[in-house]
């Protein structure tokens, strides 16, 4: 079996690929990605950091593919829905760089403080700037970190070391859990409002895509510093240019930039930005940390069928998979759904089995529906391995029951998610061998493929709603390729699910929203 490793990987991981049994191991770096395609078919494993595009074009020529295994925790270069379609295992290493990245955030944030860049620079072209760049302490100022995961958690106790003051903004983490971590829980507007510092430690996803622009600088302190070492394109650079230019943000230290590499930027110009080319998991130890795990999994995979930390199948041996692998995928984009239904910080996961399952272990179900849930919210940090424990870690309290007694289907899958504002539950089944359905939303029953491009509804059900949904949408050029109408309990309102070819931009989707029969409606992507 032929692995080929496309980007750079430490030699500890090469050297256990070429001691593997029946492995042989290729490392070509730098490749275009038409010389990608050319070659991918020849090989069964594919090794990569963050440089290699795992495209649909890519996937599509990778006929022997088996995994794909990254080395690192990012997967936003590879495109995981085409691969998983595939049948191609995706894998990452999530555990080998977070406290890299959180050491290399507390770096940023006291080299900023303490203009060292600039000390070092200005020393060196031969200047004693000593009076210009005078510092300030970290000691009892107020640190921000929006995002209590794994890094941002590592953070807040690192800057709790140097007697900071730390308050954390997480909406999917219970303020019961940050408190009983030792820190304050606060809303976002406070955060804004109060911190001295703001550090960014979340996934770059829909919801935080300039999450830090204009309008939240302008809720700031003035002279806040900014901080951001989780992803390009969370922080609005042009914004934050601005707010630098008028003093509003007094500095900023990035490592992510929204286009990598930035080239020169008008932000990069400024004194007052300091920068590292992503660095934040770039140390001896978190090198050799990854390069150890994928290797590792990846041999186990293709020597024994052994999935580890894979972010799209569960950890299971091959056998099982098989038999699993639908009822796999309709957890996971039953998860995925009620992840973007609820609102509010998630408290309890109740999941019910009823009907026949052949005897199946059903927990690779539930660590799927988990994974499903949680992916919108730390996204590639979680996978069908370490789904419970972040669960766990969140306080989310998950109760699985099961019944051998079925009513209208053969099996049914119920899920119930219990948040601080709210209680939804999604119930599926698998039509045939592997087709699987959604079939009630809280009252409301029908049966929808859970994928694709998609919107929920709700309506009065009234003649003219579902026809004045449809005109609206073909005046704008938007093709429904599905459509499910449900009827509540009680008569009086219809619950719709749309699928469409492309993404409902904002715009259309309010237009929606203020047609006379409308009552809500709910973008979706699965």
């Amino acid at each position: 079996m032929k692995v080929l490793v496309s980007d750079n990987l430490g030699d500890i991981g090469i050297q256990m690929f070429q001691e593997a049994e029946g492995i042989e191991v290729d490392v070509n770096t730098g490749l275009s990605p038409e010389e990608l395609k050319g070659i991918i078919g020849e090989y069964e494993a594919l090794v990569i950091r963050s440089a290699t595009k795992v495209t649909e074009d890519v996937l599509e020529a990778a006929t022997r593919l088996k995994v794909v295994g990254r080395a690192g925790i990012g997967l936003d270069n590879v495109d995981i829905p085409a691969a998983t379609k595939r049948g191609i295992v995706v894998m990452n290493t999530p555990e080998g760089n977070v406290v890299t990245t959180a050491e290399h955030a507390m770096a940023m944030m006291l080299a900023m403080t303490r203009n060292i860049p600039r000390g070092t620079s200005s020393l060196k072209e031969g200047r004693w700037d000593k009076k210009k760049l005078q510092g300030r302490e970290v000691f009892n100022k107020v640190l921000g970190i929006f995002g209590f995961g794994k890094i941002g958690s590592i953070v807040a106790d690192r800057a709790r070391g140097l007697r900071m003051n730390v308050i954390i903004h997480d909406p999917h983490v219970t303020p019961e859990r940050i408190e009983k971590a030792g820190f304050e829980s606060v809303g976002l507007e406070e955060l804004y409002r109060r911190s001295d510092y703001i550090t960014v430690h979340v996934p770059k996803l829909k919801d935080t895509i300039g999450l830090l622009n204009k309008d939240a600088f302008a809720q700031m302190k003035d002279g806040v510093m900014i901080i951001n070492c989780a992803r390009g394109g969370i922080v609005d650079e042009g914004d934050l240019h601005e707010a630098i230019q008028s003093g509003k943000v007094a500095r900023a230290a990035l490592d992510v930039f929204e286009t990598e590499p930035p080239g020169i930027t008008p932000l990069l110009e400024l004194e007052e930005v300091i920068c590292t080319p992503h660095l934040g998991a770039s140390t001896k130890e978190a090198q050799t940390n990854v390069a150890v795990a994928v290797a590792d999994q990846i041999i186990k995979y293709l020597k024994e069928g052994t999935v580890i930390n894979a972010v799209n199948v569960p950890s299971v041996t091959g056998d099982l998979l098989t038999k699993l692998t639908p009822f796999l995928t309709l957890a996971d984009r039953m998860g995925c759904l009620q992840a973007q239904i609820i609102r509010g910080p998630l408290k309890e996961v109740a999941i019910e089995y009823t009907g026949d399952f052949k005897g199946l272990d059903l927990s690779p179900i539930s660590t799927a529906i988990l994974k499903g849930l949680l992916t919108p919210m730390v996204k590639d940090a979680v996978n069908t391995v370490n789904a419970p424990v972040f669960a766990k870690e969140r306080g989310i309290k998950v109760t699985e029951t099961s019944s051998a007694s079925a009513e209208d289907y053969l099996n049914l899958i119920t899920v119930r998610a219990t948040t601080t504002k709210m209680t939804n539950t999604v119930a599926g089944t698998i039509f045939g061998r592997q087709e699987a359905k959604v079939v009630k939303i809280n009252n409301f029953r029908l049966e929808m493929s859970p994928e694709g491009h998609s919107a929920l509804i709700l309506n009065l059900d009234k003649p003219g709603a579902i026809g004045s949904i449809g005109s609206t949408l073909g005046k704008h050029a938007i093709n429904i390729s599905q459509m499910q109408v449900g009827q509540d309990e009680d008569g009086e309102h219809n619950i719709i699910f749309l699928r469409t070819d492309s993404s409902i931009p904002d715009h259309v989707l309010e237009e929606v929203r203020n047609l006379p029969l409308v009552k809500t409606v709910m973008p979706l992507e699965l």
